[in-house]
């Protein structure tokens, strides 16, 4: 099962929008992908809710993996995702 571990870029963590943009991008993924943060369980990562109840800030390591055809793709678009600081972009 392919997994990367990345730093949480956006200065508000996976928190509002930079949460609802990773949802999205998980939910256009053809394989299921889960997050997860050190010591806690994994969550779907197409899930608003538990994305948000991971209660990842800036600088956190969170935990992708994804099993399937595709999962190699979807790890890596979510982590590049996961890594920049999207309130930045926003305010641009």
């Amino acid at each position: 099962m392919p997994q990367r571990t990345v730093a949480v870029g956006s200065r508000s963590g996976l928190h509002a929008r930079p949460a609802s943009l990773f949802v999205q991008a998980a939910a256009r993924q053809p394989v299921k992908v889960t997050v997860a943060r050190d010591g806690q369980a994994p969550v779907d990562a197409r899930s608003l809710l538990s994305v948000l109840a991971l209660g990842a800030r800036h600088g956190d390591r969170v935990l992708l993996a994804a099993e399937g055809d595709g999962a190699e793709a979807a790890i890596a678009e979510l982590a590049a995702l996961v890594s920049r600081d999207l309130d930045a972009e926003e305010q641009r």
